[in-house]
């Protein structure tokens, strides 16, 4: 057996038997033995794609769905430099991604010998752990050196506090195929895992004294949300959580703290003793600004050297905190949902007489998804929408790339999370993220096809600039920001050949949402008239507020 042979046959092997279910594979020629050897292994489920950050991304949504490794496997030169962007997110956002770079061999390298670049640490801060394997030599030893560096390189992935990206780079010397021959100088197989990782027990919870004028703050990432929701109910605390933060449900849900906080004789009226903050919250500038005038700020992070807190306004960083039931006047919590049902009715009524705008999509698109459904959502306006429109309901899943925010990657990132969720998935995104990503659309015939309708807002171009100081800049303000585009997005699909329906009216949606496998639901709106409608539910609901206070 040749030596590339034998080094991907044991490390897949061993991958697997760390507990890999998936890997996404670009072809090409140097990582050919990785990508032989897993189209032979019937235990995992092979994805391949053909453009390199199409297929970061795919890897990137299975893991953040699954919250499992994906192994991500490409050939050497700028096929690793593409897998960048998703690295990235994987990090800020903390998702297991194992990703394995092929490469040429050292005497090589330096030479201008074809698709050859400098690999070594190509990632920079952004992954958790490097290795360079070396080149494999048939010799005693070996099968333990990469046994063992792939246990390792799992479980630093998986975490369990601080998962996140792994590099290995692989450097290869033809021959890249199998020879015909089977012999190696030493036994390839092992019985099970060549290292077995042991998860470190628990961390002792933060108490805090008892309070009834406390917060819970729940953000992207955020860990163990049910239990504590569970105890700021028992506590007498609101909840604010954002749409992917998990938390927006119960009777302790304020869904409107965005105009609640935006309002200033609200805001001065409910400054809390002590508020807590799950996970990293990024969507909404009236609760960041809030957040610096608690008296104290407690960040919960399950990672001591990596926490959270945009404000700078952290008093305590917690692995685990405990909080107590709260006995006395419930009047704080009252005064926080008389104000969030105040504002409710006044943005539903905007809502209701504003026609097809974004965020009564964003709105209606979660009330009429089925329970057990996923939800993922664009980084840009879509999660904005949805963090100032959505009603609280329990039963489905949302996620969104908020780790970096960017909007690249995001149709493939919503068919990744689709291939790892079981039940109906949908995804909310812009047409600049649409387009970004239309790569994520090309489905070889033999690959596994998400259930996954893939709802995207049309106002051609940037939207969520228009809401920004930009848009008084008349001028330059549409081409350079506004960016207009023209594209018939469904001829998009069809170029894929991805059904495709429009919709034109609120009423159409849930039909337009139903069916089988990969399909666009088209929404066109205008920018300008998105605005205005921001604008008004602005207006409105803090009008709304000060009147119930």
């Amino acid at each position: 057996m040749n030596p590339a042979t034998a080094l991907a046959t044991v490390l897949v092997d061993e991958l697997v038997r760390c507990g890999l279910t998936d890997v996404v594979v670009s072809p090409g020629s140097r990582s050919a033995p990785l990508a032989l050897a897993l189209h032979a292994d019937s235990r995992v489920r092979l994805h391949v794609r053909i453009d390199e950050r199409s297929a970061s991304y795919l890897a990137l949504g299975l893991a953040k769905r699954s919250e499992r490794p994906v192994v991500l496997i490409c050939s050497s030169g700028t096929a690793t430099a593409n897998f960048h962007p998703a690295v990235i997110e994987a990090s800020e956002s903390g998702v297991p991604l194992l990703v394995l770079t092929a490469d040429r061999p050292p005497e090589l390298r330096g030479t201008g010998a074809n698709q050859t670049i400098d690999q070594l640490k190509l990632y920079g801060t952004a992954v958790r752990w490097f290795a360079e394997l070396g080149v494999p030599e048939e010799r005693p030893g070996q099968v333990a050196y990469w046994r063992s560096l792939a246990c390792r390189a799992y479980q630093r992935a998986l975490g369990p506090s601080d998962p996140g990206p792994v590099h290995l780079n692989l450097a290869f010397r033809e021959p890249l195929i199998p020879d015909g021959d089977t012999t190696w100088c030493e036994p390839l197989d092992a019985d099970g895992p060549w290292v077995r990782a042991r998860v470190a027990p628990p961390p002792v919870a933060l108490h805090l004294p008892p309070t009834r004028r406390g917060v819970l703050v729940v953000g992207d990432g955020a860990a163990n949300v049910r239990r504590y929701i569970a105890a700021a109910g028992m506590a007498g605390w609101p909840v604010l959580s954002e749409p992917n933060g998990g938390g927006r449900y119960g009777d302790h849900a304020v869904s409107t703290y965005h105009y609640l906080l935006g309002t200033p004789e609200f805001a001065d009226a409910h400054r809390p003793e002590v508020v807590v903050t799950l996970g990293r919250p990024g969507l909404s500038r009236p609760l960041l600004s809030w957040l610096k005038r608690a008296d104290e700020h407690i960040v919960v992070s399950t990672d001591l050297a990596r926490w959270p807190d945009p404000t700078r306004s952290a008093t305590q960083v917690a692995q685990a905190v405990e909080i107590p039931v709260a006995s006395g006047d419930d009047g704080w919590l009252h005064a926080w949902r008389t104000a969030d049902a105040a504002a409710r009715t006044a943005i539903d009524e905007v809502l209701d007489a504003s026609g097809l705008s974004e965020p009564r999509l964003a709105r209606d698109l979660v009330d009429a998804l089925p329970n057990g459904a996923l939800l993922f959502c664009g980084s840009s306006m879509p999660i904005r929408d949805l963090d100032q429109a959505m009603r609280p309901r329990r039963g489905i899943r949302l996620l969104a790339n908020r780790g970096a925010s960017g909007i690249d990657g995001l149709v493939s990132t919503a068919m990744g999370a689709a291939l790892a969720h079981n039940g109906p998935s949908f995804a909310l995104v812009g047409d600049l993220s649409f387009l970004h990503d239309q790569n994520g659309l090309i489905l070889g015939p033999r690959e596994p096809r998400p259930d996954l309708c893939l709802v995207v807002v049309n106002n051609d171009g940037g939207g969520i600039f228009s809401l920004l100081p930009q848009a008084s800049l008349r001028d330059p303000f549409e081409r350079v920001f506004g960016t207009p585009h023209g594209v018939d997005l469904g001829y998009v699909a069809a170029a894929t050949g991805t059904p495709y329906t429009l919709v034109t009216d609120a009423s159409e949606l849930p039909k337009a949402m139903r069916g089988e496998g990969p399909r666009v639901v088209e929404v066109r709106t205008d920018r300008e008239a998105n605005a205005a409608v921001h604008a008004q539910l602005r207006d409105t609901a803090q009008s709304a507020v000060r009147a119930a206070l």
